[in-house]
C-alpha cells in the first residue's frame, strides 16, 4: 500500500510528497513537526473561591460556635467540679474534683449510682419498646398511603401527622386524664368486663406481672441468681421486671406522637422509588410480602437508618412527657437520665453530677449509633461459585 501522496505544483509542475498520517518517517529527512506546547490553563480563583465560602458560612458558624460548642466545653468543665451554682464556676471558688463525679455515678456503691442504675433500665426498656414500635407504624402507615388507588390521601396524611405537631405538653395533659383511675380508657375496659389497672401509681414490672401471672416467678420474693447477684446496685430482677404499668402509658403516648414525622420520611422515599422497578417485579410473578422484602426494603435502607437514628437519639433524651406525667413515680420506674439530670442539677443543687450524667448519656448515645450504623451497612455480595 503506497504510503505518500504525490501532488503537482501549479506553477513548475514539479511533483512533491507529502507524508500520510501514520506513514514512517524517511531515514534522512525530518520527521514531522510537532504539537506547539500549551501549558496548562492555571487554577484561576479556587483559593479565592475558599475564601468567599468561608464567608458565607462564617456567621452560622459563629453561631454554632457560641451556643453550641461553647456551652458543651462549659458543661464538661463544670462535670468535673463540685458546683452548686451560687457562684462562677471559671473563677476557682468552685472545688475541682476531677472524675468523682463519674465514679460516684459508675463505680462506688452509693445512692447515686442506684438512681442512676434505674433511670437506665427504664430508658433501656423505653427504647427497645418504642424504636421498633414507631419504626414499624410509619412504615406500615407510609406503605397503605402511597397506594395510588386510595382516596383521601390527603385527609389521611395530615390525620396521621397531626399528633406530631400538637405540643407535647398538652398531649401530655390529655392522656393523664385518659389514664386517670376514672378516665375513658379504664371506663372503656369496664365495659368489656376489665378492671383497668392504676396506670401512674403501678410500679410493678409488665414482664415480671407476666412471669408471675404464669407461676415462673414469685415476684414478692425471687430467689436464686436473680435476687443473689446485682449490676451497678440493682439485682438481676429488678433489671429483667420489664418496664412499669406507668412507662409503658408513656411508651403509647411516644409512639402516637412520633409515627407521623417518620411516615412521612417514609413516605417521600417510597415515591422515589421506580415505578418501573415495581412494575417489573410485578410481570416477574412476584408477590406483596416478596416485593416488600426484596425490593422496598433494600431500597430504603438508608432512608430506614436516618429514622432508627432519630428515633434512638429522640428516645434517650426522653425528658417532657416525664416531667409532665410522672417526675418518676411511681417508685422511680419511670425516671430517666434525663430527667434525673434536671432534678440533681436544679433540685440537688449538684450541677456538676448533673452535667456528668449528661455526658454519660452522650456517651452512650453515640456509642449505640455506632452499633446501629455497623449491623445497617450494605455489605458486599459474594458471587457464588459455580460447581
Amino acid at each position: 500500500m503506497p504510503t505518500r501522496d504525490t501532488t503537482r505544483t501549479a506553477a513548475g509542475g514539479s511533483s512533491r510528497t507529502a507524508d500520510l498520517p501514520g506513514a514512517p518517517d524517511t531515514p534522512g529527512k525530518p520527521g514531522p513537526a510537532a504539537a506547539p506546547h500549551t501549558s496548562p490553563a492555571p487554577r484561576v480563583g479556587r483559593r479565592g473561591e475558599g475564601a468567599w465560602g468561608w464567608l458565607f458560612v462564617s456567621p452560622m458558624v459563629l453561631i454554632l460556635g457560641v451556643f453550641l460548642v461553647l456551652p458543651i466545653l462549659m458543661a464538661l468543665w463544670v462535670s468535673l467540679l463540685n458546683w452548686d451554682g451560687q457562684s462562677n464556676p471559671f473563677s476557682g471558688q468552685a472545688k475541682f474534683v476531677g472524675l468523682d463525679n463519674y465514679r460516684a455515678l459508675l463505680t462506688q456503691d452509693s445512692l447515686d449510682r442506684t438512681l442512676f442504675a434505674t433511670s437506665l433500665r427504664n430508658n433501656a426498656y423505653y427504647v427497645l419498646l418504642t424504636v421498633p414500635l414507631q419504626t414499624v407504624l410509619a412504615l406500615g402507615l407510609a406503605l397503605i398511603l402511597n397506594q395510588r388507588m386510595l382516596r383521601g390521601r390527603g385527609a389521611l396524611r395530615t390525620t396521621f401527622f397531626f399528633p406530631s405537631v400538637t405540643s407535647s405538653i398538652a398531649v401530655s395533659t390529655i392522656f393523664l386524664f385518659l389514664f386517670q383511675g376514672s378516665g375513658a380508657v379504664n371506663t372503656v375496659l369496664a365495659w368489656i368486663g376489665v378492671k383497668g389497672p392504676s396506670w401512674f401509681n403501678d410500679p410493678r414490672g409488665v414482664l415480671s406481672l407476666l412471669l408471675g401471672g404464669l407461676g415462673i416467678v414469685d415476684t414478692s420474693h425471687p430467689s436464686g441468681a436473680l435476687s443473689q447477684h446485682s449490676f451497678m446496685g440493682l439485682s438481676w430482677f429488678e433489671w429483667l421486671s420489664g418496664p412499669s404499668v406507668a412507662m409503658c402509658t408513656i411508651i403509647l403516648l411516644a409512639v402516637w406522637t412520633t409515627s407521623g414525622t417518620f411516615m412521612l420520611i417514609f413516605l417521600a422515599a417510597l415515591q422515589d422509588i421506580p415505578r418501573e422497578l415495581e412494575e417489573s417485579a410485578a410481570i416477574e410473578g412476584v408477590g406483596r410480602f416478596q416485593m416488600l422484602r426484596y425490593v422496598t426494603l433494600p431500597a430504603l435502607r438508608p432512608v430506614l437508618f436516618l429514622v432508627l437514628t432519630l428515633g434512638l437519639i429522640s428516645t434517650w433524651q426522653v425528658f417532657d412527657q416525664v416531667y409532665v406525667m410522672s417526675q418518676g413515680a411511681p417508685g422511680n420506674t419511670t425516671l430517666t437520665p434525663a430527667y434525673l439530670s434536671y432534678s440533681t442539677a436544679f433540685d440537688d443543687a449538684n450541677y456538676g453530677q448533673g452535667a456528668a450524667i449528661a455526658f454519660i448519656l452522650l456517651a452512650l448515645i453515640l456509642a449505640m449509633t455506632a452499633l446501629q450504623r455497623l449491623a445497617l451497612r450494605e455489605r458486599p455480595t459474594r458471587p457464588r461459585r459455580n460447581r
